[in-house]
């Protein structure tokens, strides 16, 4: 379905990587639609992130923002909301800060927009190994051919190939309206009116886990439907150690709990920030 929209707000958490951060904001700046701007919701990172971002402001080829949160533990979910409240796009488009893009991510996610739905995207994972090459400037996965994809994968480098394949927008990428499983905020994209529908994400998540699947099953229980955005829009997720899951237990369980009792809005959502003001062309 073709919809006349306007400008996408790409949304990039981030927590004390700039190095990763940097190879993201480079894939992005060289993105064939330039009708976006991006916004780093950075979740307490020192210095060296936001001292990154305000090198690459000017000479950046869209609007480029930094907003930053004290440092208390993981908060993805605040600081996505705070990120979403300094935006201006009516199209939100969510990104970690260690997942590469290819050159027509903006323009297939644009392509697959569509009312009253959400679209989750995939990801292919980068090994140990191959990470090592990329950090390091050996090589740059964000502007392979087609071959070099293909020697990856038979070395071990990369996951799977068939993200890649560009499949077009028909009916089948409707047929799991309701399933909440496996949508991620490292490639995920939703109509800001929706997502202040449900008050954004729920800041009662803190640590790892669980805030972005909560947040898509109450955009399902309040009506928006997920589109699949598998064969279009595929993500490069640079691998890392895991993170600390002390608290995943807790938020697991909130998880399960708001899903059965059919919550639509966050008790503690993105209503807690004022919005930036938006000009009538930042709103068209």
């Amino acid at each position: 379905m073709s919809v006349r929209l306007g400008l996408i707000s790409v949304i990039i958490s981030t927590y004390n990587w700039p190095q990763a951060l940097a190879l993201v904001l480079t894939a992005l700046a060289r993105q064939r639609d330039r009708n976006f701007e991006v916004v780093v919701a950075d979740d307490g990172s020192t210095a060296d992130t936001a001292e990154l971002v305000a090198a690459r402001v000017e000479g950046f080829p869209v609007a480029l923002h930094h907003v930053w949160q004290e440092d208390r533990g993981f908060r993805a979910a605040a600081c996505r909301n705070l990120a979403v409240a300094e935006s201006s796009g009516d199209y939100l488009l969510f990104l970690d800060g260690d997942c590469l893009v290819l050159p027509d991510f903006i323009d297939r996610h644009r392509q697959l927009a569509e009312p009253e739905c959400f679209v989750a995207g995939n990801r292919i994972l980068l090994a140990e190994g191959l990470t090592g090459e990329v950090l390091g400037g050996r090589t740059d996965p964000s502007r392979w051919s087609r071959f070099d994809f293909l020697r990856a994968r038979f070395r071990g480098g990369i996951n799977r190939l068939l993200p890649l394949l560009r499949l077009p927008d028909l009916f089948w990428r409707r047929l799991r309206p309701h399933r909440w499983q496996g949508a991620m905020t490292c490639n995920l994209a939703v109509w800001r009116a929706d997502f202040y529908r449900v008050n954004g994400f729920n800041e009662a998540f803190v640590g790892w886990g669980h805030e972005d699947a909560e947040f898509v099953g109450r955009l399902i229980n309040a009506g928006i439907y997920r589109k699949e955005g598998r064969f279009a829009a595929p993500v490069l997720h640079l691998w890392h150690r895991s993170n600390d899951r002390t608290g995943e237990p807790e938020n697991l369980r909130r998880l399960h709990a708001h899903l059965a009792a059919g919550l639509t809005r966050a008790e503690l959502g993105v209503d807690r920030y004022p919005q930036r003001p938006r000009t009538s062309a930042e709103t068209i």
